[in-house]
């Protein structure tokens, strides 16, 4: 159902005129949905890695005794990860690649279309972000109206260039503990092997945390702002202040 079918569907419905926004473009839907199976099973396969080193590095604990670990044996054998180090490693190096194709190729077209400035916040993003989160996490006498935006608020611009820039550390740093003495001056850049491994660790704990939120929000908005990643259009009542945002004409877009 093109857009048009959909505004017309929507109308006869509730009976409210509609009409349909473009707010994602084909190539951002299309590298989203590629990234998140893709992102999904290197998390995966990098955590049945770690959990092979039986020194488990990242727990914390004084003298021999440990009172945190930051992936538990319950935990572990709950996703599968039975210390399978070969077959983690087989997932982990073959989908890396596929992740690395996808995050070029996002960052070319995103380049390229100019779509890079919906990720970059300005000055007057920044000064939003307070006014943002009084609105999302207020209630009662301290919730306040949302600040005016535009395809994404201040908030949302930051958290995905550090998801962008998380992205590409990931993947430096990958490369820094795949080849560590063929690419000895990188693994230097990071302070040395440990550090990078280091570094690389919490990036993942970074995307499980930021998986968690972006679900949460997602299932806040609604399945029509979940349903807009996969149609590329938002249906919104015509007299409401999100359809007088400018965007191109429908039949020019439909073009």
């Amino acid at each position: 159902m093109d857009p048009v079918e959909q505004a017309e569907a929507g109308e006869a419905a509730t009976g409210v005129p509609r009409i349909a926004i473009e707010r994602h473009r084909r190539g951002n839907r299309w590298m989203h949905w590629i990234n998140f199976p893709l992102l999904t099973i290197m998390i995966w396969s990098g955590l049945r890695i770690y959990w092979a080193d039986l020194r488990d590095p990242f727990a914390v604990g004084i003298g021999g005794w440990q009172w945190f670990e930051l992936l538990p044996t319950w935990v572990n054998e709950q996703l599968g990860l039975e210390r399978r180090l070969a077959r983690g490693m087989a997932f982990h190096f073959t989908f890396g690649w596929l992740f690395v194709l996808n995050g070029a190729a996002f960052g070319v077209y995103i380049w390229r279309t100019g779509g890079w400035r919906n990720f970059i916040p300005t000055k007057d993003d920044l000064r939003t972000i307070p006014a943002v989160l009084r609105h999302e996490i207020g209630f009662g006498p301290f919730k306040t109206n949302a600040p005016p935006q535009g395809k994404y608020n201040g908030m949302q611009q930051l958290t995905y260039a550090i998801v962008l820039l998380m992205g590409a550390m990931a993947i430096v740093t990958g490369f820094a503990i795949f080849k560590p003495t063929q690419l000895s001056l990188l693994v230097a850049l990071f302070g040395g092997y440990e550090t990078a491994r280091a570094i690389h660790f919490f990036i993942t704990i970074g995307f499980i945390v930021f998986f968690g939120v972006h679900i949460l929000q997602v299932a806040r908005a609604g399945f029509a702002n979940f349903w807009s990643m996969v149609t590329g259009y938002e249906l919104l009542p015509a007299e409401t202040d999100r359809a007088a945002e400018p965007v191109e004409p429908l039949e020019e877009m439909l073009q």
